[in-house]
């Protein structure tokens, strides 16, 4: 009797160890973006058994520049932030800068480094909490959007077939927004990088919101990165 009940007992506890393993690392991932005004985003969020875990965006400005942050949560509370981008002023001309903060469980900043054009400059309380903020509504709005069956897609268009940033290709591309005559146009003359929320099936692609058009040859945005 004894045994058996050893390999039993050895085969019960891997498949509970293997079990608790993936439970541990299973994770979600998410992806959206939007634009408002002059400024559009593009938006990556992982959970990780249903809470924050890390977040991303690149958000282009248009002539007033740009930035692209990456966001860590532990127990739903932010604990990292870190920032890198330009501000273009008519007076003070092009102005670099990054910033990384990061936060106790309580929200407040145990360490921050900000950096303007080199220079290393305090942060106001209210920049924190607008960062806060900012990855609240990141979390939100991609969240939202995942609701509605919407993710992040990109690829290069020519016209006649999108190749999507994974190398999967569709010739059906219809799209629900009402578009400019001169986007129409550029659309289905010239090769271009193209950005949109949609959502891809067997049959082809439904664009909901043309967010970027770019040259052919500008590469796929990645993911930011900007802590270990």
């Amino acid at each position: 009797m004894k045994k058996f009940l050893l390999p039993l007992l050895l085969a019960t506890l891997i498949g509970c160890s293997s079990s608790t393993t993936q439970s541990l690392n299973r994770s979600s991932e998410y992806t959206g973006g939007q634009t408002l005004g002059d400024a559009t985003s593009l938006y990556w969020y992982t959970e990780r058994l249903s809470q924050p875990y890390e977040g991303a965006d690149y958000v282009d400005m248009g002539d007033y520049g740009g930035y692209r942050s990456h966001y860590r949560w532990n127990d739903d509370s932010l604990v990292e932030f870190a920032r890198e981008g330009v501000q273009n002023d008519i007076d003070a001309g092009t102005i670099e800068y990054k910033v990384h903060v990061r936060f106790n469980k309580s929200g407040e900043a145990v360490y921050q480094q900000y950096r303007r054009n080199g220079k290393v400059l305090p942060l106001r309380a209210a920049q924190l909490e607008n960062y806060q903020r900012e990855a609240q509504l990141l979390i939100q709005q991609v969240k939202k959007q995942d609701e509605e069956g919407l993710e992040l897609i990109q690829g290069h268009w020519d016209g006649k077939q999108l190749e999507t940033c994974n190398g999967i290709k569709f010739d059906d591309i219809r799209f629900e927004q009402k578009l400019p005559n001169f986007v129409i146009e550029r659309l289905a003359d010239v090769e271009s990088y193209i950005a949109f929320l949609g959502a891809t099936r067997l049959t082809g692609v439904r664009v909901e919101q043309l967010l970027m058009l770019k040259n052919s040859s500008a590469d796929c945005l990645k993911r930011p990165v900007l802590f270990d």
